[in-house]
C-alpha cells in the first residue's frame, strides 16, 4: 500500500481522480467549495474540512492527503466569508455545516461524484473543530468527529462575562481579522457567543457524541485556543462519558504550521478506525 503523504496514486482511465467546484445552498445563498475526489469507482467515503475564522488556513494539505488516501475531501465557505454572499455569524456557520452535510447525502450528487455519505466524517480546524463538534453532536448519522485546536466559544463566552478587560480583548481581536468577512462586527460576534452562553460548551456535547469515534487535538503553543481552556476541559467531559475518544497535545501553534505531517498522520490513523 502507498504512503498517502509521499506518493500519488495510480492513474485510473476509468474513474480518474478530480477536483470539481460543488456549491451548496443554505439561508439563500451559494456557498462555494471545492471536492477532492479520488481516483476509482467508489463509492468512496466523504471527508468535510471545515475551516476557522476568518479561514486564512483552510488544510487544503488535509484535503490532498486524504484524497491519496481514498477518501472524498471537501473544503467549503461559510455565509459572509471569502466573496460568499449574506452576513458572517457562529450561527450561521453552524447552519451551514449542518446544510452542506444534508446536501453530501443527495443521491444525485453522491452518484455524480462517486460519493459513499454513509461513511460521512467532519474534520475541523479552530472554529472549525467547534462547528464539526457541534454538527455532528446534532447529527448522530455523522460516522466521526475531529476536532483539531477547537475553539470552544461557550468557554470563550463565560470568560468574557466574567472579565470586562477579557471581552474587549476578544472584541478587539475578532475585530482585526474581519478582512475577508463581511455583515459583522468583533462586537457582534461577542454578544452572540454571550447570548448562547452555556449552550455553545462544547463538554456539554458528550452525551450525543456517546457511541461515535471521535478525535481532539490541542496545541501546546497556542495563544489561540490553549489546551487549558479548549481541549482539556472537553476530554475530561468526553472521558466521562461513552465518546470512543482519542485525544493529543501537539507542541505546536494554532494553525500546527510545524505538525503537518503529524497532524495528516493522525488524522489518517483516526479515519482508519472508523471504517
Amino acid at each position: 500500500m502507498t504512503d498517502p503523504l509521499a506518493t500519488d496514486p495510480p492513474y485510473d482511465p476509468a474513474f480518474p481522480a478530480g477536483t470539481p467546484a460543488v456549491t451548496f445552498d443554505s439561508g439563500g445563498e451559494t456557498l462555494l467549495g471545492v471536492l477532492h475526489v479520488p481516483a476509482g469507482r467508489g463509492p468512496h467515503p466523504v471527508v468535510v474540512l471545515l475551516h476557522g475564522f476568518p479561514g486564512n488556513e483552510r488544510n487544503f494539505d488535509l484535503a490532498q492527503v486524504l484524497r491519496r488516501a481514498g477518501y472524498a475531501a471537501l473544503v467549503f465557505h461559510y455565509r459572509g466569508s471569502w466573496g460568499v454572499g449574506g452576513a458572517w455569524s457562529w450561527g450561521h456557520v453552524l447552519e451551514d455545516a449542518a446544510a452542506v452535510v444534508a446536501a453530501l447525502r443527495d443521491p444525485g450528487l453522491a452518484a455524480t461524484h462517486r460519493l459513499d455519505p454513509r461513511r460521512l466524517v467532519l474534520v475541523g480546524h479552530s472554529l472549525g473543530g467547534y462547528a464539526a463538534l457541534m454538527t455532528a453532536a446534532a447529527d448522530p448519522a455523522v460516522t466521526a468527529v475531529a476536532s483539531v485546536a477547537g475553539f470552544d466559544l461557550g468557554a470563550v463566552a463565560a470568560l468574557c462575562r466574567a472579565d470586562p478587560s477579557a471581552r474587549a480583548g476578544w472584541v478587539e481581536a475578532f475585530a482585526g481579522e474581519l478582512g475577508p468577512l463581511r455583515g459583522t462586527s468583533g462586537e457582534a460576534l461577542v454578544a452572540e457567543m454571550e447570548a448562547a452562553g452555556d449552550a455553545w460548551r462544547l463538554g456539554g456535547l458528550a452525551a450525543p457524541l456517546a457511541g461515535r469515534p471521535v478525535l481532539l487535538i490541542g496545541t501546546g503553543r497556542d495563544a489561540v485556543t490553549p489546551h487549558e481552556v479548549h481541549h482539556d476541559p472537553v476530554v475530561e467531559a468526553y472521558r466521562a462519558s461513552g465518546v470512543h475518544l482519542e485525544h493529543h497535545v501537539f507542541a505546536t501553534d494554532h494553525a500546527l504550521s510545524d505538525h503537518r505531517v503529524a497532524l495528516a498522520r493522525t488524522i489518517l490513523g483516526f479515519l482508519g478506525t472508523c471504517r
